[in-house]
């Protein structure tokens, strides 16, 4: 049959189209590939030290062997299966020994508190010595940086000062380099301009310092029902990202300020909340393929006390972390050190309970889409491809799957570090 369009109908009516998709794709251009933290630790700034992240992951290490001394005794701890204890346990030890900590924030905030001016001076400018200590002994973790106060009209000046003082002093410590994986907190944002600032600040303090342009990122906090649903009516979480002109890394929940804002109850204000999975959800549906990382807030239940009292709480914080995770955050905040065991105990067990079935999957998904490819046949489901990968790419990056296990699905070492399951397909095709 003959096509009643011709090629010139049918290209003057797509023309419009291109535009639209090229601008989907720059607003959207898929999670980013490299590794998130699953956690972030924080601390009172008047209490940072460069051992820091060494001293939470000892601390760690005596509570497991205290309160869940062999698997039988984690397993009870947390409602897990011997069989699943046995295997989540050694790599919670493992991974307490050899990178405790994943993300450190020195807290200049709620956990720090308002106090003279010369009193948090002081303690800006010896927090960066201590933090250019742990630079020069390659002990900072991964990820690491600070929290400001936020922008508000009473505390703006003081955190312009702080984090002036921060850098300065940091960078002149370390003989101008910046130490990898560095990222700024802005707590409390409740309009756009409250990124704006921080951005603009940034762009002068680069320059002064020797820093390239854009080296200095932050991450925002949802705190205040503000920040979800602005004075519009519309989600306002993208305006504050927007606002941030391309500095902006990730948005975290930060559940306790953000349910006493809808008028909750101390006693009901806790991270599995309704009022939480809605902001959640707000943040998720409009900064989801935005590369921006999405992160779940803290347990505030401390692990204290008695063998039962600490199991207590770490059923209850692994609840959390189970429901974050459910829930597509694979981020959330730690308070106390012996919450450690009970985060990676939640994570590794998370994933290690899927991984028989993701492991067959993602091998018979990566066989059919290789052939697809290799016969001339389109295969057009490379997002589920790449969400099977991702399972396995978080839980290499955090310790829950060995290399051994992810490379059971027939993947190789090369392939895997491609974080791309389009690349995978691309050179399984020109084999």
């Amino acid at each position: 049959m003959k096509a009643s369009l011709t090629q010139a109908e049918i290209d003057r009516v797509l023309a419009p189209l291109r535009t639209a998709n090229l601008a989907f794709s720059a607003r959207y251009p898929g999670d980013r590939p490299d590794r998130q933290p699953i956690h972030t630790v924080y601390g009172g700034a008047q209490l940072f030290k460069a051992d820091a992240a060494a001293k939470l992951g000892a601390h760690a290490l005596r509570a497991l062997e205290q309160h869940a001394p062999d698997a039988a005794t984690l397993a009870h701890a947390f409602g897990l299966t011997e069989e699943l204890a046995a295997q989540v346990r050694p790599r919670i030890a493992s991974k307490l020994a050899r990178e405790p900590v994943e993300d450190l924030r020195v807290d200049f905030e709620d956990g720090y508190g308002v106090r003279p001016d010369a009193e948090e001076d002081g303690h800006a400018v010896g927090c960066a010595r201590e933090a250019a200590q742990a630079h020069a002994r390659s002990s900072l973790p991964p990820f690491w940086g600070i929290r400001i106060k936020p922008m508000t009209e009473e505390l703006r000046a003081r955190s312009v000062r702080t984090l002036d003082l921060f850098l300065s002093t940091l960078l002149d410590a370390t003989g101008g380099a910046l130490p990898a994986g560095f990222v700024l907190t802005l707590p409390k944002l409740q309009v756009p301009e409250h990124a704006a600032a921080l951005a603009d600040l940034l762009d002068v303090l680069e320059p002064g310092l020797g820093l390239p342009a854009g080296a200095l990122r932050f991450e925002i906090m949802i705190e205040q029902t503000q920040a979800v649903i602005d004075a519009g009516g519309r989600i306002g979480i993208p305006a504050l990202v927007a606002a941030a002109r391309g500095r902006c890394v990730a948005a975290h929940l930060g559940t306790y300020d953000y349910t006493a804002s809808c008028g909750i109850a101390a006693a009901h204000q806790h991270m599995t909340h309704p009022a939480c999975d809605f902001a959640k959800h707000c943040m998720q549906a409009s900064l989801a393929g935005t590369g921006i990382w999405l992160s779940d807030g803290a347990t505030n239940v401390m692990p204290v006390g008695g063998r039962e009292a600490v199991h207590a709480a770490w059923r209850l914080q692994a609840s959390h972390v189970r429901h974050s995770l459910v829930g597509g955050f694979y981020q959330g905040w730690d308070l106390h050190p012996a919450q450690l065991v009970a985060r990676y105990a939640a994570v590794y067990a998370f994933y290690l309970e899927a991984l028989a079935a993701a492991t067959a999957r993602l091998s018979n998904f990566v066989a059919k889409a290789a052939q697809a490819t290799l016969v001339g046949e389109v295969f057009d489901d490379a997002a589920t491809g790449q969400g099977l990968l991702n399972f396995f790419l978080r839980g290499l990056s955090c310790g829950a799957v060995s290399e051994a296990e992810a490379l059971a699905t027939g993947l190789t070492l090369d392939e895997l570090r491609s974080r791309s399951f389009v690349a995978i397909l691309a050179g399984r095709r020109g084999r």
